[in-house]
């Protein structure tokens, strides 16, 4: 190996340096116009080239390489047993992450300084704050920080909030569930009200549960507000599409067919059809097919697993019949999409 870096350093007479990323080697070569890289991976040497791209942009994309040889992809639970909510600073520190899941609950996240990239299933983000992450229970996330990051976080489970009594709230929560990301104005008085919630989370007193509860309504009302949502003019999707949602985020990829979420609700196929297309205007199957299409990229993108592998986790009969219905819905093989989303 000595030889080969005396060669090139040689042959090229460029800047030389040696990156390590959790056992994954890089060797770099910088110029003034581009960045040449050759990766000792599982498979091989691989060179790239990436042209007008930073030094913190291409450790970023390396890192996700890096994280191939990985085989499983990891879930944290951060509440303890019975815990329903918490609220805690942002860690102050420069870090990456792992890409993994959190269990069974919503993730609210403010950053209002820093820099780095925020990667969101299959939606890459660069940090610019101030600016708000919502993540859904069971979405896959990871961070590569470049600047100290400052802001909060707030974790809780959908059981905090009572469906009947606090039902604004809930409506409020699900209207909010398709935004990843969104800037903050610095007028906003977002940043006043996370630093409120957690003197009154961290000193609790007489009716702090209820002023916590009162400060979650006027935070998710401004994010909305933030977000241009217009209310009440979507119908509630209804408890049945929402225990449908939950049961996906559970249950997927365990379960495929339509039949086996119904005779999870109590309900019949049919009637689970008809709710999806009044509410979501797509069938369950459609919804099912969604799902695991989500699930089958994140382990092509965060694993290296072969595709059949990924085919038995996923709980298909065998890796063709997989191949087909990701090439159905993509217009890609898995192969494909691995190899073409990190050229």
């Amino acid at each position: 190996m000595a030889v080969l870096l005396t060669t090139i350093r040689s042959l090229l007479n460029k800047q030389l340096t040696i990156k390590h990323f959790f056992g994954l080697r890089l060797f770099l070569i910088a110029t003034p116009r581009f960045i040449f890289a050759c990766s000792w991976l599982p498979y091989g040497l691989k060179p790239l080239q990436l042209r007008n791209v930073s030094y913190r942009e291409f450790d970023f994309q390396f890192y996700y390489l890096d994280h191939m040889d990985h085989t499983v992809i990891p879930v944290k639970n951060k509440l303890e047993k019975d815990q329903l909510f918490k609220i805690s600073r942002f860690k102050e520190r420069i870090k990456r992450t792992r890409p993994h899941k959190h269990d069974g609950y919503f993730e609210l996240i403010y950053i209002r300084e820093g820099e780095g990239f925020h990667w969101v299933d299959t939606d890459f983000y660069r940090i610019t704050p101030p600016e708000i992450y919502f993540l859904k229970p069971g979405c896959l996330h990871c961070w590569q920080f470049t600047a100290i990051p400052k802001g909060y976080v707030i974790l809780f489970k959908e059981e905090y909030f009572d469906a009947v009594r606090e039902k604004n709230l809930t409506d409020l929560i699900r209207d909010f569930a398709s935004e990843m990301q969104l800037p903050v104005p610095e007028t906003s008085p977002i940043d006043s009200i996370f630093s409120e919630l957690l003197k009154e989370y961290q000193r609790p007193g007489p009716f702090s549960g209820s002023i916590i509860h009162g400060y979650m309504q006027v935070l998710f009302s401004r994010i909305l507000q933030l977000s241009n949502h217009v209310e009440d003019v979507q119908p509630g999707i209804g408890d049945l599409i929402s225990r449908f949602q939950k049961l996906l985020n559970s249950h997927c990829p365990d379960l495929h067919l339509v039949h086996e979420y119904a005779g999870l609700l109590a309900t019949t196929p049919q009637n689970l059809n008809a709710a999806c297309r009044k509410h979501l205007n797509m069938s369950a199957s459609e919804i099912i097919s969604g799902q695991l299409l989500l699930e089958a990229k994140r382990h092509i993108l965060h694993t290296e697993n072969s595709i059949a592998e990924i085919a038995f986790n996923l709980h298909f009969n065998d890796a063709s019949y997989f191949i087909k219905f990701f090439k159905k819905h993509t217009g890609s093989t898995p192969m494909q999409f691995r190899r073409d989303f990190f050229q």
